[in-house]
């Protein structure tokens, strides 16, 4: 259950990046209502880690923080090239290929 929310939780990680994003891009009410979303996002996103590293199942703060993290940016960079037209390069895909490789030897070697 812990692995479920930390996904979830690195789900809404990219929403507050994203949120942050569209408010750059807008002014006026429309900006405001990015930022609430931002901060319902964040919220979530945080409540959610914290609960992941608590509990019976309770993940390891570092395992849990890398692994949050990286849901973030991974979702953040795809979010960016779909949504922000951000460019698709070979050095972007080959980093976060290294970092989702990361992620993974860090769960195999975490206790």
């Amino acid at each position: 259950m812990n692995w479920i929310l930390l996904v979830i939780g690195g789900v809404f990680e990219t929403g507050f990046a994203i949120s942050l994003g569209k408010a750059q891009q807008t002014s006026g009410k429309e900006m405001w209502l990015w930022l609430l979303l931002f901060i319902v996002c964040v919220s979530i996103s945080m409540y959610l880690l914290f609960k992941a590293m608590g509990g019976e199942a309770a993940i390891p703060v570092g395992t849990a923080y890398a692994v949050w993290g990286a849901i973030g940016a991974i979702g953040t960079v795809i979010a960016g090239i779909v949504l922000f037209s951000e460019p698709i390069t070979f050095w972007r895909i080959f980093f976060l290929t290294t970092l989702v490789i990361s992620v993974v030897g860090l769960q195999l070697v975490s206790a």
